[in-house]
């Protein structure tokens, strides 16, 4: 009974209350982890283990053959470069019109205010197909009257990003929207008194206190805009080659790199199983490289990301 004893106390000053948290955030956890773990365990798979039943998460034996294959597929020397400026730029303008709407809404009174901030949450709930519709009609008519080329080219989306309709706009005017109302207007006053007009008091007072927050809201931008599809194929159509793009259209390229060469029309339809597990294994591997750039960067800015998070989360966002 004596040995017990310090099991039994030990027992009792277990705090269960902890224990509960603590098991609900594994479990959230795992439900990330896990697409991760499987996509990671089938890119590393050779093709025998791929069509063994027996083998399901661990490889017998490892191989990098599925990621040769995706990288010809994607072609990341062209993709990653495209998707990398193209979602930089957008990333840059939507950040910087984002920030100026949210000050210009927490600092300044003027007409129907509450009517444009709750049109700036509509245009959120509004699903992306009733918004690209009108959109497009409106940039066919602008290239109609201008005699521009706009379908097909970047301009229609930096347009966008620049009018404040780029992707999840209202998100981060509502982010930069909460966090200016966190800073003291005892600050824009003393600057005026000091003879700061608006840009002035928005660049040296706003900016510079908000760079953990204008590193989120530019980290979120620019990962929406990499995996954008819908609406860069709408409006920017083949003409410029993006991995999320190569992603989508994956199964019909493949084809291209990977599928036995005799196997043409009705005959590609009648795949089997084990056909099929190699081809996901393949878009596994072709899914693993397109989130290689975000995660580099994302581990590059960690430390300024989750301070920004937490300053952003004090707003109640």
């Amino acid at each position: 009974m004596n040995r017990m004893n310090p099991v039994i106390n030990y027992i009792k000053k277990v705090n269960y209350g902890n224990l509960a948290v603590y098991f609900a955030l594994l479990m959230i956890s795992f439900q990330f982890l896990y697409p991760l773990l499987r996509m990671l365990s089938l890119t590393l798979m050779g093709e025998d283990d791929i069509i063994n039943p027996v083998v399901n998460w661990i490889p017998q034996s490892w191989s990098f053959d599925n990621l040769r294959t995706a990288l010809r597929v994607i072609d990341p020397a062209t993709t990653m470069v495209n998707s990398t400026w193209f979602s930089s730029v957008l990333a840059i303008s939507q950040t910087l019109v984002t920030a100026t709407t949210g000050f210009a809404l927490a600092r300044y009174q003027f007409p129907l205010k509450n009517f444009w901030l709750a049109m700036i949450i509509v245009s959120f709930i509004l699903p992306a197909p009733v918004m690209l519709i009108p959109r497009t009609m409106m940039a066919v008519d602008v290239q109609t009257a201008i005699g521009f080329q706009l379908i097909g080219t970047v301009w229609p989306q930096i347009l966008m990003a620049i009018g404040g309709q780029g992707v999840y706009s209202a998100i981060l005017i509502l982010i930069f929207y909460n966090f200016t109302k966190m800073i003291p207007p005892a600050l824009d006053e003393a600057a005026s008194i000091d003879g700061a007009g608006p840009l002035q008091i928005f660049y040296h007072i706003i900016l510079k206190l908000s760079i953990s927050t204008l590193l989120v809201v530019f980290l979120f931008s620019f990962v929406w805009n990499w995996n954008e599809t819908f609406i860069t194929s709408t409006f920017l159509r083949d003409n410029i080659p993006l991995v999320p793009a190569r992603l989508q259209a994956f199964a019909s390229l493949f084809g291209q790199h990977a599928m036995p060469s005799g196997m043409m029309g009705a005959q590609a339809d009648m795949i089997s199983p084990e056909m099929q597990r190699i081809n996901e294994a393949f878009r596994m591997a072709g899914t693993f490289i397109s989130i290689i750039p975000l995660f580099i960067l994302y581990m590059l800015v960690q430390k300024q990301f989750i301070k920004g998070i937490e300053n952003t989360g004090l707003t109640g966002i």
